[in-house]
């Protein structure tokens, strides 16, 4: 087995199982060391017993290199393999098969922890047939957000891969920012030229509930956007700590949402799992389209979806109406409506 192959899947596995990140960071650092050797050159270093002089790798992700160079199935990925037998959710399975994409992801462009290039390839290894990779935008410097220089240069990026993909879309996309004045965080000229954009408020959460449904109401006016991501901004577990959800009126942010075709995302976090149950209701009540998303910021947590599946399926959202099952040749007549 190639050893690389091995220790990316062993990082697939653990970041999918919400893995502690410095577990999950070893085995990419040491795929990252092995990647600048020759299989020559790593055997040799193995035979010698000087495998762990090489920079990142540590005694296990050592011996998944010796094993894989034995052509064997490492024991920890097996080990890894037959956990993943097993179901994230206990529900949604029917939705969860119906699942054709995800229009929220991260790279390393921003916050993610992957090159695109490993996002697209977990994407496809899950079936999905389409990925909207969506890195955020300037104002969030904490997540080293994209400037209007930046995005261009990951367009190109994302250009060459799709030249190579027969059976795959990576759809151009952004998480921008509400700013606090209602407008998105980023230039109109730039929000042309995607297909995606999930406007998201990411600051200022407890504003009084006026402040916060004018502003979020500004960014759904916004004829550029798609997708209203995880509305309440609310934490309910994780190692972030716990949130509260933000107060805004959502009878009126949803009826919005209805009558200017933005989806409302269900976000697959699990420490999020926004918005809670009674606010799908409410724009399930109210008309709205849905996306599942994953909001991955690793390749492994691509397969979050399972868990917005799991909630959508349980509170009764019709399938027709979550646009992330929808095929890519219809998704992509809707998303041009907004153009």
């Amino acid at each position: 087995m190639d050893p690389i192959e091995a220790l990316d899947e062993i990082s697939f596995w653990l970041e999918r199982s919400q893995a502690p990140t410095f577990k999950v960071q070893a085995f990419r650092k040491a795929a990252d060391a092995a990647r600048k050797l020759s299989t020559d050159e790593l055997a040799r270093l193995v035979a010698s017993g000087r495998i762990t002089s090489l920079k990142g790798v540590g005694s296990r992700s050592a011996e998944v290199i010796t094993q894989a160079l034995e052509d064997r199935v490492p024991d920890y990925l097996a080990d890894l393999r037959g956990k993943g037998t097993e179901a994230l959710a206990s529900g949604g399975d029917t939705l969860r098969a119906a699942l054709r994409g995800d229009l929220h992801s991260h790279s390393n462009w921003s916050d993610g922890g992957s090159p695109i290039e490993a996002m697209v390839a977990a994407a496809r290894t899950l079936g999905r047939e389409y990925l909207a990779l969506t890195d955020h935008s300037p104002n969030l410097t904490i997540a080293n957000g994209l400037s209007v220089e930046r995005l261009e240069k990951q367009l190109d990026v994302v250009e060459g891969i799709n030249s190579s993909q027969d059976d795959f879309r990576l759809l151009k996309g952004i998480e921008v920012d509400i700013l606090e004045d209602g407008t998105l965080d980023q230039t109109p000229a730039m929000l042309d030229k995607l297909d995606v954009v999930v406007a998201s408020v990411h600051s200022k959460l407890r504003a009084d509930k006026k402040t916060m449904t004018e502003r979020m109401l500004g960014g759904i006016s916004d004829p550029h956007t798609n997708v209203l991501g995880h509305c309440t901004g609310r934490l309910v577990q994780g190692s972030r700590g716990t949130r509260p959800q933000s107060e805004f009126d959502a009878p009126k942010v949803f009826k919005e949402c209805a009558e200017w075709g933005v989806a409302v995302e269900i976000n697959s976090r699990p420490e999020r799992q926004d918005p809670p149950d009674d606010l799908v209701k409410m724009a399930l009540d109210a008309g709205c389209l849905f996306s599942i998303d994953s909001d991955a910021h690793a390749p492994g947590q691509l397969d979050f979806l399972q868990y917005g599946a799991e909630r959508a399926e349980a509170l009764g959202v019709p399938m027709e109406r979550i646009v992330t099952t929808w095929p890519l040749a219809r998704l992509k007549e809707w998303l041009s409506l907004k153009k």
